[in-house]
């Protein structure tokens, strides 16, 4: 049996067809005609790259993909060279927070606070669509309306509010604050009901939580299944933070749409049960592995290196396994309660767990576009698709790091990051 310290170190781990608020509403300005010249164009994540490839973008679409030999750029066209680079669609980042001191009091905080914040955590790592797994809701609706109304640079934003904990379970790293409780299904619905009605777009429930250091409450299935059928009757998604195996099968048995994190360790110490990814594929849940997440939360601990290792290694295992079966990965590294905002860690560790170049880039991209629903608009570049666009450097075929490397990040035809020269 493992407690205490390894409890501690592990505390804040924190598909319906259904129709969700699209993701990628374009700003209230026209934006003036691009056009990414000269780099590595990759369409989608199996499609090969067009070398010496062009994408031009007018009025916030694309207009045309193909190679310079046979695209003209039109007159009056702002011209990014990319080349050296690769051209992607934009990024996902679908486990942020929007919890830092910087993003409080979003109404009325200084513009130049919080584009650097978004810079920092977002917009400089290619990310031009972010699901809030959990934050101050009038703070991240007022975030999000400045994004949309043009006055600050910033991806879309999809938000889960305060969240839903079972009854004694609100999660005690989060103290003083406390998320709402529901102790019976009747109060699940309701609390799920007051959620959307407050302007939530996913549903987000621990049904495993770090009551203590040293406990975990999990929620009754019952509730789970209250809680779903709220949310999938109002067209509206559900994600899940499980914390452990139990927490997981209750997701699965209540019908949860995406786990938010994998979930690779027991109070008890007896290893996680291996029956949960393949239902979770029968059922078409997506799972949000945050790999970077347990090294980032073990390596505060004194724990030997032969524990770490294994919560580590459980964590892999159980995404290469739902991966290999052909679940759906959505890319997500928890930033915002994480304060390491560089995601390349994350891009090595899925490698490490077996995911190729194209499945990750599916995880950036198309995967999570169709999640959510908006795989008509965005998540791949063709032309009528929406002009989100990532400039990284190099070939990240070759070496993952370069997804990393970001030089431009274009959302709607706007340039909403650009490195300094």
């Amino acid at each position: 049996m493992i407690r205490g310290a390894f409890a501690l170190a592990i505390v804040p781990l924190i598909a319906a067809c259904v129709m969700i608020p699209t993701p990628d509403r374009a700003p209230t300005s026209a934006a003036a005609p691009l056009a990414l010249v000269g780099g590595r164009v990759q369409p989608d994540p199996q499609s090969a790259a067009l070398e010496d490839g062009v994408v031009l973008i007018d009025d916030g679409v694309i207009t045309a993909v193909g190679s310079r030999s046979r695209l003209s750029v039109p007159a009056g066209a702002r011209m990014l060279d990319c080349g050296g680079a690769t051209v992607l669609a934009g990024f996902w980042n679908s486990h942020v927070h929007f919890t830092e001191p910087a993003f409080r009091s979003a109404e009325s905080a200084p513009p130049a606070t919080l584009v650097a914040a978004l810079r920092t955590m977002l917009t400089s790592r290619g990310v031009v669509h972010a699901v809030d797994t959990g934050s101050f809701l009038r703070d991240t609706l007022a975030l999000r309306m400045r994004i949309e109304a043009g006055e600050i640079p910033g991806p879309s934003i999809l938000t889960a509010g305060s969240s839903l904990a079972p009854a004694g379970g609100s999660p005690y790293y989060v103290l003083p604050a406390r998320i709402p409780e529901a102790g019976s299904a009747s109060e699940a619905a309701a609390i799920v009901e007051r959620e959307l009605d407050a302007g939530v777009d996913v549903v987000k429930l621990f049904t495993g939580s770090w009551a203590r250091p040293d406990a975990i409450v999990v929620m009754p299935v019952d509730v789970v299944r209250a809680a779903v059928a709220v949310a999938h009757r109002r067209g509206k998604l559900v994600i899940a933070h499980p914390s452990n195996s139990a927490g997981a099968r209750a997701a699965i048995e209540g019908g949860v749409d995406i786990l938010a994190h994998t979930f690779p360790s027991e109070l008890d110490g007896r290893s996680w049960d291996r029956s949960l990814p393949p239902l979770m594929h029968e059922r078409g849940m997506a799972l949000i592995p945050t790999l970077k997440l347990f090294a980032y939360e073990l390596a505060k601990t004194n724990l030997p290196p032969a524990v770490v290792e294994r919560v580590i290694g459980n964590a892999r295992e159980q995404v290469s396994m739902f991966s290999a079966l052909g679940g759906q990965v959505l890319f997500g590294t928890d930033v915002g309660y994480m304060t390491e905002y560089d995601p390349t860690d994350e891009y090595v560790a899925l490698r490490g767990a077996g995911l190729s170049y194209p499945a990750i880039l599916a995880a950036l991209t198309t995967a999570p576009a169709a999640r959510f629903a908006v795989a008509a608009r965005t998540g791949r570049l063709a032309p009528g698709m929406a002009a989100d666009v990532v400039v990284v450097d190099g070939r990240p075929e070759d070496d993952i790091r370069a997804l990393a490397r970001v030089h431009y990040t274009v959302r709607n035809g706007r340039i909403i990051y650009e490195r300094a020269p």
